[in-house]
């Protein structure tokens, strides 16, 4: 019978994390305990000289993603321990996982097989606080705005855009109506986002030291004044004590992985409204202390490694050397568009037996996805994580085309069953990829318009012939540009199931216009939010929630979260 994750998680004794950290050239003065199986690193580390050349930086990323999973935190984790197999010093940069999917519909999300950051039930949950950190400085500054509006309205907010947060699915918060009843300020209606749409998470994320936060935090826009001037965070007091609440938040968190590789969790942005990658902090004490550091982007090419390009990069001043491309013939296959899953019930037998006319139908995507990070300067190693039902010919035709399209290397991964051993032919082949003259470069100039950002990105990352705006994108657009917002990189909060903002639109769509039908502003950030198709800032839970299956036993663990 086979292992569940959690089981396999259980089966394997764990590093002690001093190593873990002594791995790294961390001392015990660099780290703040938390229990004996995370710690936090603190930031001093990052105020000393240097003593030696940062360390290869290593982005993971896929093609559109399917709801079959295409393994790309099992690759992140996995290709750190195999880099470490073949002698690399390397260290894994992964975001935390939001306990609203947890509950919901995906259960534990940190890797999975032999290739995951331990312990699992810790890092689903509420490892070191950092997610209730956040939840509390975005909802006392939301308690900030409706007390100054209670005493006077002193800024003369005219609109409220501030919204609540909590990190978990819950469908009926997403429409509210506040103040209700006497002696409670003036009724309004507004609603709950979930924790890891916050801007406050992005902010986390992006802030490269505590002034920095700080600075980001007090700019941050929670309304506007009649005459359409911004109202901030500084301005309603509340960025003070915000920053006192997320000082300790914005320590990224010591793991390992099954195989004692050093591992560092840290904020949890989404990447189909946020930039979705980890923390710019955690990436800096990764560099610094190893050789090689792999880092995640959420979803597909087109969405996090995009946002990781042009935002992240952009904001941390650092420079990839190579890019890793997750793709699976299954997921391909449904890139066809000839396939449909039901949920409970079987796959179609076309996914479960080779069909090669459905896979060369499928593979559009993986090569678009190729093209899009290289238009970055950056090489491109794919990794075809092989399932047991695939065929030789299947993988492959996959290994083929990934060349063709301009891919450095492509070579089979097995790390989910055989963790770093399954992955050192990748390994091998990002170190030589991270050696290959490149230069990186970004998609858009700053001082281009908002407009001029979007329909570059639009075109050449989305395949779009055009871009048209509906008129409440239109009218924020242009409010932006008029605040001043308009240096701003853009963040596009779109579908994560097509290159396109239509989920239904499969492969590679050509020849369509991408429609823009309203924008919002996270100044704090740092970023235009353009919003593509309908975005679900709020999950709901399902009729039978992931949550329903997980307990404690005789013995107190943690079961069911995979």
């Amino acid at each position: 019978m086979s292992l569940n994750d959690l089981e396999i998680a259980r089966s394997v004794p764990l590093r002690p994390l001093s190593e873990v950290a002594r791995a790294m050239g961390l001392v015990p003065e660099d780290l703040e305990p938390y229990g004996h199986t995370k710690a936090k690193i603190k930031l001093d580390m990052l105020k000393q000289p240097a003593t030696r050349k940062p360390g290869k930086y290593v982005v993971v990323t896929a093609i559109t993603p399917t709801p079959l999973g295409e393994g790309k935190t099992v690759h992140t984790v996995g290709i750190s321990q195999a880099l470490n197999r073949i002698g690399k010093r390397a260290c894994c940069v992964i975001r935390q996982p939001s306990m609203g999917p947890v509950f919901g519909i995906k259960g534990g999300a940190a890797g999975g097989g032999y290739s995951q950051v331990v312990p699992p039930e810790e890092i689903n949950l509420h490892l070191t606080g950092d997610f209730h950190a956040v939840t509390a400085a975005h909802n006392l500054l939301a308690a900030f705005v409706d007390a100054h509006l209670f005493h006077g309205n002193e800024q003369q907010i005219e609109q409220v855009t501030w919204r609540r947060v909590l990190d978990m699915n819950d469908r009926a918060l997403r429409e509210i109506e506040l103040a209700l009843g006497e002696k409670n300020g003036s009724p309004r209606r507004s609603g709950f986002d979930i924790t890891s749409a916050s801007e406050i998470m992005a902010i986390l994320g992006l802030s490269k030291d505590l002034h920095d936060l700080r600075k980001r935090l007090g700019a941050t826009v929670v309304g506007y004044k009649k005459d359409g001037t911004p109202v901030t965070a500084e301005q309603v007091k509340a960025a003070g004590a915000m920053t006192a609440i997320l000082k300790d938040a914005l320590k990224p968190t010591l793991m390992q992985t099954l195989e004692g590789t050093p591992a560092i969790v840290h904020t949890g942005p989404f990447a189909n409204i946020a930039h979705g990658n980890s923390s710019i902090v955690a990436d800096y004490v990764a560099l610094r202390c190893t050789d090689y550091v792999v880092t995640e982007a959420g979803f597909g090419a087109d969405m996090g490694a995009e946002k990781f390009f042009d935002i992240k990069c952009r904001v941390s001043g650092l420079r990839p050397n190579a890019a890793l491309i997750v793709a699976t013939v299954r997921a391909l296959k449904m890139h066809s568009g000839r396939f449909t899953i039901v949920a409970g019930k079987d796959l179609p037998e076309g996914l479960k037996k080779e069909d090669l006319d459905a896979l060369a139908a499928g593979l559009c995507n993986l090569e678009k996805q190729i093209e899009n990070v290289r238009v970055f300067g950056v090489p491109v190693v794919v990794a075809v994580n092989r399932f047991p039902g695939d065929t030789d010919a299947e993988v492959e035709m996959v290994r083929r085309a990934a060349l063709g399209a301009g891919a450095f290397a492509a070579h089979v991964s097995t790390v989910f069953a055989d963790g770093g051993k399954g992955g050192e032919q990748l390994a091998h082949a990002l170190v030589a990829a991270c050696e290959q003259p490149s230069e990186f470069r970004l998609l858009y100039p700053n001082d281009a318009s908002l407009k001029q950002k979007i329909e570059t990105v639009a075109a050449k990352i989305y395949g779009a012939s055009g871009v048209d705006y509906l008129p409440p994108a239109e009218a924020a657009l242009a409010k932006f540009e008029r605040c001043g917002f308009g240096k701003l990189p853009i963040c596009m909060a779109k579908t994560q199931y097509s290159l396109s903002h239509d989920p239904a639109l499969k492969g590679r769509p050509r020849d369509y216009r991408f429609v823009v039908r309203d924008a919002r502003v996270s100044v704090g950030a740092g970023f235009v939010y353009p919003l593509a198709g309908e975005i679900m800032t709020m999950p709901g839970l399902g009729k039978v929630p992931g949550g329903a299956r997980m307990d404690i036993d005789e013995k107190g663990n943690v079961v069911g979260m995979f």
